[in-house]
C-alpha cells in the first residue's frame, strides 16, 4: 500500500530543486521515472539537456530506472509524446507530478503581455497539457495520481506576481475539476504549496535586512522535505485523498481550507445600490484581509 514498486511516474521540471528531489525519492520508493526538464533559465529561456540527464544518471547509480525528456510542456503534442514515451519504455503510466515552473516577476502596472503569457503557459497550460495527455490512460486503467504544484502566492497573495499568482490559483481550480471528473475512475488529484529554497525563490530581493532575514529562513527549508508528501500521495494508501490543497513548510505539513460560503444576506424586494451599502456593513467583519504570504506565515519554519 505504501511502496511504489512497478509504478511509472512523470515529473516535470525534475532537473533541479524540488522536482529533482521528487524524482529521486519516487525512484528510491520503486517507481520508474520520466525526468522531464527543458534545462531552461529561471525565465524559461535557453535549454540544457545535461540537467535532466544528470538526474537520470543519479537514479541509475542507486539501481533505479529512469529516462530523460527535454520537451517544453507548454506544447500539448510534447505532453502526449511524453506520456507515450513512458508507456513505450515502462509499459504504463501511473503518476503525473506537475512541478515545472518559471518566474517573470513584475508589478501588475508594469507587466507585459509576454511576461503574463509565458508564466501562464508553463504553469497553468503546462499542467493542463500533462493532465489532458495522461487522463485517458488513467481512465482506461481505472487508477492514477495527479499531483500539482500550487503556491501561497496564489492561495494568499504576493507582491509583483500577478502572472504567477494567477497561474498557481488556476492550478487549484484545475486540480479540483480533475478530482471531480476522474473520481469515478479511482483517479486522484491533489495540489501542494511548497515552502523550500529553490531557483525560483532565489529571485527574491535581498536589499534590506528584513528581506535578507526572510531569505535566510527560507534557505533552511530543503527541497528534500517536499518529496515525501508527493511520494505518499502517489501510493495506494492515498487512494481516498483527492481534491485537497496541502502545504509543506520545513517539517510541517499543512492542510489548507478551501472557499466555502461564510455569510449571506437576503432582500425580499431585491438589492439596490443604496441597500448594498448596508450589506457591506453586515459583511465587513468577515472580509478576508489583503495580505501577502509572508504576513500570513509570519512564524519561523519548523525545521
Amino acid at each position: 500500500m505504501l511502496d511504489l514498486n512497478n509504478k511509472v511516474a512523470i515529473v516535470t521540471g525534475a532537473g533541479r530543486g524540488i522536482g529533482k528531489e521528487i524524482a529521486l525519492l519516487l525512484a528510491k520508493e520503486g517507481a520508474n521515472v520520466v525526468v522531464n526538464d527543458l534545462g531552461s533559465g529561471l525565465d524559461g529561456t535557453g535549454a540544457d539537456v545535461k540537467v535532466a540527464d544528470q538526474v537520470v544518471q543519479e537514479i541509475k547509480e542507486f539501481g533505479g530506472e529512469a529516462i530523460a525528456n527535454y520537451d517544453s510542456i507548454t506544447e500539448y503534442e510534447n505532453a502526449k509524446k511524453m506520456v507515450q514515451s513512458a508507456i513505450e519504455t515502462f509499459g504504463r503510466i501511473d503518476i503525473v507530478v506537475n512541478n515545472a515552473g518559471i518566474v517573470r516577476d513584475r508589478m501588475v502596472f508594469k507587466m507585459s503581455q509576454e511576461e503574463w503569457d509565458a508564466v501562464i503557459a508553463v504553469h497553468l497550460k503546462g499542467s493542463f497539457n500533462m493532465t489532458s495527455a495522461a487522463a485517458p490512460y488513467f481512465k482506461e486503467q481505472r487508477s492514477g495520481r495527479f499531483i500539482n504544484f500550487t503556491s501561497t502566492s496564489g492561495l494568499i497573495g504576493n507582491l509583483g506576481q500577478a502572472n504567477y499568482s494567477s497561474a498557481k490559483l488556476g492550478i487549484v481550480g484545475l486540480t479540483k475539476s480533475t478530482a471531480i471528473d476522474m473520481a469515478r475512475y479511482n483517479v486522484t488529484a491533489n495540489s501542494i504549496a511548497p515552502f523550500a529554497w529553490s531557483r525560483l525563490v532565489g529571485t527574491k530581493p535581498t536589499e534590506t535586512d528584513d528581506q535578507k532575514e526572510k531569505v535566510e529562513k527560507i534557505k533552511k527549508m530543503s527541497p528534500e522535505l517536499i518529496a515525501p508528501l508527493v511520494a505518499y500521495l502517489a501510493t495506494d494508501d492515498a487512494s481516498d485523498v483527492t481534491g485537497q490543497i496541502f502545504g509543506v513548510r520545513g517539517k510541517e505539513v499543512i492542510l489548507f481550507s478551501q472557499p466555502q460560503p461564510i455569510r449571506s444576506a437576503y432582500n425580499s424586494v431585491g438589492w439596490t445600490v443604496e441597500s448594498l451599502a448596508g450589506m457591506k456593513q453586515s459583511f465587513k467583519a468577515d472580509f478576508t484581509p489583503v495580505k501577502t504570504s509572508a504576513e500570513v506565515f509570519h512564524w519561523d519554519p519548523l525545521v
